[in-house]
């Protein structure tokens, strides 16, 4: 199911043509993706204009340029075996960060829409479980039609909430739209009153039948949310404000799927911890699980969800990958201070 990058042997016996064609590959991600003009481009990687443009056309005759970019990068191919190996990981992508700003949005969600293509180019009648958050959203929007009326998306986490911007049954319509296939979503709220309440509600057929499918799922997709003030979970108002500081005091620093974990991966005891009507993390382990996350308020909460073992696949850019691997980002990589500062302080 999954395909990595280059490994680091193949890295060191890399010639100066495959190191130009590395470039080329970055040049492309950052003119395509990142929608940059040639003269931010030069400055981001240190050359000439006249060297984008033949950079560019270098991606062109090599066929990297199709609805997307194809080949690592070297630099980003050497963070990914970096992180399989730190996280033990089966599968990962590092994407060249093509915008500035603390979230990287467009790089992950071109990065995760090349991945969900591929996996449904391989395998027409897959059934892919989908998480939730605005990556994963806007992953969706970067998906082109593919005709795949035998694959079947299903929801992993209850789809009704108080915001419509924030709800996974979109993202479920919009794969079965784009595709032809077959959605699934949950018809109960992401967090339950108690857990009474989530027992009631996960007894009731209809949702037995959504959840008994997701945990068949071939390939699962999940966002990763950290404990901060702009939480996904916080802004979209499906914790309060009162929860997200028990979490806090509680030591949480990541979640994935309406759990959350602190530092070193483990559970926090929190009331609402219990309450997520979700596929149990516990059901995925050791199936093909991808995290797609990134941004500068992120890497604390991606290390602590990749330390809980459920989680085998990841997908990120590149100064993320630096942050996780301990390594200060390149200075063309690093996002402006000010609007890091900005993002945490609401």
């Amino acid at each position: 199911m999954f395909r990595g990058g280059a490994g680091m042997a193949g890295i060191r016996g890399l010639g100066l043509q495959d190191l130009e064609l590395g470039l080329a590959t970055k040049a492309a991600w950052l003119s395509y993706v990142g929608g940059l003009t040639q003269e931010e481009i030069a400055a981001r990687l240190r050359v000439s204009r006249v060297k984008v443009t033949r950079l560019v056309a270098t991606a062109q005759r090599a066929g990297l340029i199709r609805v997307f970019v194809e080949g690592p990068a070297p630099d980003c191919a050497v963070l990914e075996d970096r992180l399989r190996e730190r996280f033990g990981l089966t599968f990962c992508t590092v994407a060249p960060t093509a915008e500035d700003g603390p979230l990287p949005l467009r790089t992950l969600a071109a990065a995760g829409a090349h991945f969900l293509h591929r996996v449904l180019e391989q395998d027409e009648a897959a059934t892919v479980g989908i998480g939730h958050g605005r990556t994963l959203a806007a992953m969706v929007e970067q998906l082109p039609r593919q005709p795949r009326p035998r694959a079947r998306f299903v929801s992993l986490l209850g789809s009704l909430t108080r915001r419509a911007a924030a709800n996974p049954f979109d993202v479920i319509h919009k794969l079965a739209e784009i595709t032809g296939g077959e959605g699934y979503f949950v018809p109960a709220p992401f967090f339950a009153d108690s857990l009474d309440d989530k027992l009631v509600l996960l007894a009731q057929k209809g949702l037995r039948d959504v959840m008994e499918l997701a945990g068949r799922a071939d390939l699962y997709l999940v966002g990763i949310g950290e404990v901060g003030p702009e939480a996904h979970l916080l802004t979209h108002g499906m914790i309060t404000p009162e929860e997200f500081r028990q979490l806090a005091r509680a030591g949480a620093v990541g979640e994935v799927l309406g759990r959350f974990f602190d530092g070193a991966g483990r559970p926090v005891a929190a009331d609402v911890n219990e309450r997520a009507v979700a596929v149990d993390l516990e059901r995925l382990r050791g199936k093909d699980v991808v995290a797609i996350a990134g941004g500068a308020a992120k890497p604390a909460a991606i290390a602590a969800v990749l330390r809980t073992g459920c989680i085998n696949g990841l997908i990120t850019d590149e100064a993320t990958a630096y942050a996780l691997c301990g390594d200060a980002a390149p200075a063309t990589l690093s996002p402006n201070p000010r609007e890091v500062e900005h993002a945490r302080e609401g």
